[in-house]
């Protein structure tokens, strides 16, 4: 795939640049956090020369820069890093962000300053944060009216700072909604993008970047252009799951499908890994299949069933009142199906048949019927009880594998035998998704099957606490778990990734990483988009 042309290269530079990508763009130790720091530093604000914040005051804007109070800005869902910037922008237009960016680009390098896109905040690692850079403010974007085509092959067009929570309600006037999620709503189309956004309809439809026809992005050299399939296809399928590295990101043209208005919410229990990968590996390959699939791992649980009766029913409540959790190792298969109310009847015997052809454990089948947009936006509800208790601002050491389906037994017997055996620091995610519909030019890394496993340990940690449940020991956890898939050769790819040095980024990419860097050095050639993700350093004139 071939780079477009850039106006702001020559030929001769392209390959220089690339060599400088390649040999020298080693991210900075004494910046940079490892994956084995424990702590949440807090960095001074920037402390370089005074004209720097002076000549962002000359541009003229539609928004406004912040020069003050920026802590908002060195903080994320993760809540581990914590880099202060040395401005953030609240652009109104697209223009203020291309302004922005060109301003930095034109300053060359005689300046450290970087940009990092902020939507809601929902990073986990810091990815958004610019350490003496600029933060912008995504979400202050001003959005025109999102736009609904109807007809044939309906989209909806949007800011790269929209919530998803507010398209699916945009859309939903219209009988529409797009057709991938991620299990949470309250995040920014540019974020989802730039990594994936993969959920239990990823099976069928692809994770999010899958289902975008169109891009409007913010070079790293400010240049705002518009891409798709058909044209700056390089730079469209990059910038999908790109991590930020080659654009920002600030407006999206996004499949819809038919949305129905009720889910038929379905929960049952394994005691067998092998019983419950056959039948949601059976689900995702059938022709008629649920909607919606995913899974979880529940570890020494007591009294489960009786904690899901508050919004599940159970299918025989006497059956169920005898199944005892207490200190097993269970899988649950969680299924959702969309109807509209005219077609319960069909409905019901649809699912009657899917459920037929699985083998879970008989007493455990859970019903329950929501509407969509309460099962669409389940994780919010959630998320406003643990706000209530002050549990939502703590730190969440995530960790995200895709896992290939030929050594998921493997990795299991190891993960969940050895390593994982107390979990009671949040729900552990695991559940396979078909490649058939996924493609395989955008940047997104991913094992190379077939079938890949989604394995999400989704922990919170107390932030004053040294025990199982602390910051340090879930840290440790994790990179136990990354040391075994690396000594086993699970062949395994982090999602939403998170690394220290460039040598393990070369690893990740594997047999895209030149392709990566060719774009790096096409779209930001001076590295100044996206610092917070590690990968590369913006080069400094030492003279």
């Amino acid at each position: 795939m071939g780079s477009p042309d850039c106006s702001f290269l020559k030929q001769n530079n392209v390959i220089f640049l690339f060599m400088i990508l390649v040999l020298s763009c080693m991210p900075d130790r004494t910046n940079l956090c490892s994956n084995h720091s424990f702590d949440t530093p807090t960095i001074p604000p920037y402390s370089g020369s005074s004209s720097i914040p002076l000549s962002l005051k000359t541009l003229t804007l539609d928004g406004y820069f912040s020069f003050e109070n920026l802590e908002h800005a060195a903080k994320d869902f993760g809540n581990i890093y914590q880099y202060l910037p040395m401005a953030v922008l609240h652009p109104k237009s697209v223009s203020d962000i291309s302004s922005t960016i060109k301003h930095i680009f034109d300053m060359g390098s005689a300046t450290k300053l970087t940009v990092a896109a902020r939507g809601h905040g929902h990073s986990l690692q810091g990815q958004a944060q610019a350490y003496q850079g600029v933060v912008i403010n995504m979400e202050s974007l001003e959005r025109p009216s999102m736009y609904v085509k109807t007809s044939e092959a309906p989209y909806v067009d949007v800011s790269g700072g929209e919530l998803w929570i507010n398209i699916l309600h945009e859309t939903l006037k219209y009988g529409l909604s797009p057709k991938s999620w991620t299990d949470y709503l309250h995040l920014t189309v540019g974020g989802t993008l730039s990594n994936a956004g993969i959920s239990g309809q990823a099976f069928r439809h692809g994770p999010q970047i899958h289902n975008v026809y169109q891009l409007e992005v913010v070079t790293g050299s400010g240049e705002v252009i518009t891409c798709s399939d058909k044209k700056n296809a390089d730079l469209f399928y990059g910038v999908l799951g790109g991590l930020g590295q080659f654009g920002i990101i600030t407006r999206a043209r996004i499949s819809l499908g038919p949305a129905e208005k009720m889910v038929k919410w379905i929960r049952v229990l394994y005691s067998e890994l092998s019983t419950f990968s056959n039948d949601q590996e059976h689900l995702i390959s059938s022709k008629n299949s649920f909607d919606y699939i995913e899974g979880f791992v529940i570890i020494n649980r007591t009294g489960l069933l009786n904690n899901w009766r508050s919004s599940f029913n159970p299918k025989d409540p006497i059956q169920a009142s005898q199944f005892s959790s207490d200190g097993k190792l269970l899988y649950c298969l969680e299924m959702a199906k969309y109807f509209n109310p005219e077609e319960t009847d069909i409905l019901n015997q649809n699912i009657e048949k899917l459920l037929s052809e699985l083998n879970y454990i008989p007493s455990t089948l859970f019903l329950s019927e929501v509407s969509y947009v309460e099962f669409l936006d389940r994780v919010h509800l959630s998320e406003i009880k643990l706000r209530s208790k002050g549990l939502w601002e703590v730190p969440h050491p995530w960790l995200n594998l895709l896992i290939p389906k030929s050594r998921i037994f493997d990795f299991a017997q190891e993960v969940f035998g050895n390593i994982v055996k107390d979990n009671s620091n949040g729900p552990i995610l695991i559940y396979p998704v078909n490649k058939a519909k996924w493609n395989n030019r955008t940047s997104l890394v991913t094992p190379e099957e077939d079938i890949i496993y989604m394995v999400a340990f989704l922990s919170s940690a107390l932030p004053s606490s040294t025990g199982t449940d602390g910051l340090e020991h879930i840290i440790t956890q994790n990179q136990r778990i990354l040391d075994f898939c690396a000594k086993a050769q699970l062949g395994a790819k982090q999602y939403l990734p998170h690394y220290s040095t460039q040598e393990e980024w070369q690893v990740h990419f594997g047999p895209q990483w030149e392709t990566f860097v060719q774009r790096k050095s096409a779209y930001d050639p001076l590295a100044i988009l996206a610092p917070g993700q590690r990968i590369f350093q913006k080069a400094i004139s030492i003279s």
